[in-house]
């Protein structure tokens, strides 16, 4: 028997989303769209309550890819799988990284729509029944993604992703590039096809694969939209370093100076870009500088700090550069006081340029 979904009452969409004419192809009259779920795995100790969380779905997919991509903890990954054997299509592939795994499990799928979903995270009972009632009702979104929890190794845990990484109106080319809008990878479900025409995960990046992605789509033209709904866990944690402050700087830093290169944009969006480059450069040198002052290197530092201050001017940033200049020793004692940090391990440390 098919599926059939009504809207959720609380949805709120862009302005002018419903009236963009559907893609080809798009199922019509009620009729809930086939859906695949993507997991690509490396590290597999969370796996099988990601597949649990695919398994409880109020609605179902149809389809399961789990994309083995060369992990070495091969007797986690088949005692996660074991009790959905008969459920799922498992792709063995060598180590090529998340985005080559994810790509295989999309070339391989013939369903309408497919959730993404890491094999660290969980989709909470309701997150099909919830974004394919979207689609379902604006059948010309091409992309919906929602809020989520996040946990683990981070001083976020227990927060919700969208209070420290907003969304705010509709989600366009200069939404995205400006980081209005940022889009929760595990909490997405797409048209496989716009997934297709932009490309897919472009390879070439080591990481934001998903940020540059998003970008491509909306600049091709597919409508983007979210549900303020928590639907997702998200989990972080020392073998995913998708917490640091470093990390959360050079991700999105490296996908727009990749942008800036390649992508045609309008003088407002490229103004909007340049502007973000400049603030992340600013970020990521603080960080830095935060870094080296910890490892007791205040000549870094001091270089660090000054980079950061010409890309973003504070008082702040001032006031450490003065306080590098006449008592190092004491502002780290002040600054370690202060955040009880410790020397990371980030080694070594790579200036930006």
């Amino acid at each position: 028997m098919t599926d059939t979904l009504q809207p959720p009452p609380s949805t709120t969409l862009p302005p002018g989303t419903g009236t963009r004419q559907a893609p080809p192809g798009t199922p019509v009259g009620g009729v809930r769209p086939r859906v695949a779920a993507v997991i690509p795995v490396f590290r597999a100790g969370f796996l099988a309550e990601a597949l649990r969380s695919v398994f409880e779905q109020r609605v179902r997919p149809d389809e399961v890819f789990v994309i083995d991509d060369g992990s070495p903890d091969q007797d986690d990954l088949a005692r996660a799988i074991e009790p959905y054997r008969d459920r799922i299509s498992l792709i063995h592939q060598p180590n090529q990284g998340a985005a080559a795994a994810r790509n295989r499990g999309i070339e391989a799928s013939s369903a309408d729509y497919v959730g993404l979903l890491d094999a660290d995270d969980v989709w909470l009972p309701n997150f099909l029944e919830e974004q394919l009632a979207l689609l379902t009702a604006q059948p010309a979104v091409d992309l919906v993604y929602s809020d989520g929890i996040v946990t683990g190794s981070t001083r976020l845990a227990g927060q919700r992703f969208m209070a420290s990484c907003p969304s705010h109106g509709d989600v366009t080319l200069e939404a995205l590039l400006a980081q209005h809008c940022t889009v929760l990878l595990s909490a997405v479900v797409a048209r496989r096809t716009a997934l297709l025409d932009a490309g897919l995960f472009d390879l070439a990046i080591k990481r934001g694969q998903d940020f540059d992605l998003w970008l491509r789509m909306v600049n091709r033209g597919a409508l983007v939209t979210y549900q303020r709904k928590v639907l997702v866990v998200r989990r972080v944690h020392e073998d995913n370093l998708s917490g640091t402050a470093l990390n959360e700087q050079e991700r999105p830093l490296r996908v727009l100076e990749k942008t800036l290169r390649t992508m045609p944009l309008s003088q407002r969006e490229r103004a909007v870009a340049e502007r973000r480059v400049r603030y992340l450069r600013g970020a990521l040198a603080r960080e830095y500088g935060k870094e080296l002052l910890r490892r007791e290197d205040y000549s870094g530092a001091r270089r660090e700090f000054a980079r950061a201050c010409r890309n973003n001017f504070s008082w702040k940033l001032h006031a450490a550069l003065v306080g590098l200049r006449i008592a190092p020793q004491l502002l780290r004692r002040l600054y370690l006081r202060r955040t009880g940090a410790v020397s990371s391990a980030l080694t070594p440390l790579r200036h930006i340029p």
